[in-house]
C-alpha cells in the first residue's frame, strides 16, 4: 500500500535550485498583492484573459478543441455549447469560475474533489463525479505508432482510500510550520494523477486543483496569469517531469524533484509574465499610447492587436487601434498583413 505521508519527503526536496524557487515566488507574492490592490479596476482585463487562456489551454493538452470566436463565448457564458467538445469546455468554464470565486470555501477533501469533477461534466450526463469503476493505464504512442504503457494508476478497487489518504495527508502536512505549502502542491498533484481516480477528465482536475492549491495558500498568480497556458506551452517538459518523478511510486521510492522544480518554474514563469504585463501600468507618467508604444518597442518579433490588449492592460481596443494607425503613418511600427492575421514590429531603422 502507497503511503500518502508528506512528512520525510519534503526535506529531500530543499535542493539549492527548488529553494531558490521559493525564494522568488515568495518575493513576487508581496509585489503583486501591492499592484493587484492598486489597480483591481485595470487588472479586470487580465483576470478576463487568464479565464479564456486557461480553458482553451487545459483542455487542449487533452485535445479538446474548438475556434477561437466560439470559445471566447463559452468562456464568457455568451453561447451555449453545441458539440461534445464545446461541453466539455464549458465545463472547466465553471468549475473554473467556482476556483477562482469561492476557493477559501473548498476544503481538499474527497467530497470536494468528487464534486467539482461533477461540475467538470455538469452538462455531459452521468459521467462526472465517480471514481473510475475499472482499472486504467496510461499510454503514450510513439513516433512510429506504436503505443506502450506508461505507467499503471492505482486500482479502482483502491482508488477511494488512496484518495481520501491523500487528503488527510495534505491537511495534515499543512500544520506543519516548516513545511513551505508551495512545496506540497506539486507534490499532491502528482499523487492525485497517480492515482488517476477518475475514468476521464484527471489531467483537466489536476490543473484545476492546481489553481485551487495556490489560492488556498495565498497565492493568487494564477487569477490574472493563465498556469494552464505556462504548461500547455512546455508540454513535453510537463510529459518528461512527470514520468521521471513516477517511477517507483507504487514502492515509495520516486522522485518528486522533477515535477517539483517544473511546477515551481511554471509558478515563476507566470508571476514574470505578470509583472511584465503591469509593469507600465505602474508608470503613472506614461500615457496609454505611449505604453502601447513601448510594448511593440520591447516586444521579439512581431505582435499582433490581441497580443497588445493582453499586455497592457486597461487599454481599450479602440485606443489600441487608433495607436497602431498612427504609428504606423508615423513610420515607428511597420504593418505587416490584413486582417485577423495583421501583426506589427518596430522599425528600428526609422531610429537610424
Amino acid at each position: 500500500m502507497r503511503n500518502y505521508s508528506f512528512e520525510k519527503k519534503w526535506q529531500k526536496l530543499l535542493t539549492p535550485e527548488i529553494v531558490s524557487y521559493l525564494t522568488i515566488i515568495h518575493e513576487y507574492k508581496g509585489e503583486q498583492r501591492l499592484i493587484a490592490d492598486k489597480h483591481a479596476d485595470i487588472l479586470k482585463n487580465l483576470i478576463n484573459i487568464a479565464k479564456i487562456q486557461s480553458t482553451e489551454s487545459s483542455n487542449k493538452i487533452e485535445g479538446i478543441f474548438t475556434s477561437e470566436p466560439r470559445l471566447k463565448k463559452i468562456v464568457m457564458d455568451k453561447t451555449r455549447p453545441k458539440d461534445r467538445n464545446e461541453r466539455e469546455i464549458a465545463g472547466y468554464r465553471d468549475v473554473l469560475n467556482i476556483i477562482h470565486e469561492n476557493n477559501e470555501f473548498i476544503p481538499i477533501t474527497p467530497n470536494f474533489i468528487l464534486q467539482l469533477h461533477r461540475n467538470l461534466y455538469r452538462y455531459e450526463g452521468n459521467l462526472g463525479g465517480v471514481y473510475k469503476s475499472a482499472d486504467n493505464i496510461i499510454q503514450e504512442t510513439d513516433s512510429e505508432g506504436n503505443s506502450h504503457v506508461r505507467f499503471t494508476p492505482v486500482a479502482a478497487w483502491e482508488t477511494p482510500e488512496a484518495l481520501n489518504e491523500l487528503c488527510n495527508e495534505y491537511n495534515k502536512a499543512l500544520n506543519d510550520s516548516k513545511l513551505d505549502p508551495l512545496l506540497l502542491m506539486p507534490m499532491f498533484v502528482l499523487d492525485f494523477l497517480c492515482i488517476h481516480p477518475f475514468k476521464d477528465g484527471n489531467g483537466r482536475m489536476s490543473r484545476l486543483l492546481t489553481l485551487l492549491l495556490l489560492y488556498k495558500s495565498d497565492y493568487v498568480v494564477g487569477k490574472y496569469i493563465s498556469i494552464e497556458k505556462q504548461i500547455e506551452n512546455t508540454k513535453e517538459d510537463y510529459y518528461d517531469a512527470l514520468q521521471a518523478s513516477s517511477i517507483k511510486w507504487h514502492e515509495n521510492k520516486n522522485d518528486y524533484e522533477p515535477f517539483v522544480k517544473y511546477m515551481l518554474s511554471m509558478v515563476v514563469a507566470a508571476y514574470k509574465d505578470f509583472m511584465e504585463r503591469t509593469k507600465l501600468v505602474e508608470e503613472k507618467t506614461i500615457s496609454k499610447p505611449d505604453r502601447i508604444e513601448e510594448t511593440i518597442k520591447n516586444h521579439l518579433g512581431r505582435i499582433t492587436k490581441a497580443e497588445i490588449l493582453e499586455l497592457v492592460p486597461g487599454v481599450s481596443q479602440t485606443t489600441v487601434q487608433r495607436t497602431l494607425t498612427e504609428l504606423v503613418k508615423s513610420g515607428k511600427i511597420i504593418k505587416d498583413g490584413d486582417g485577423r492575421y495583421t501583426k506589427y514590429h518596430w522599425n528600428w531603422e526609422a531610429e537610424d
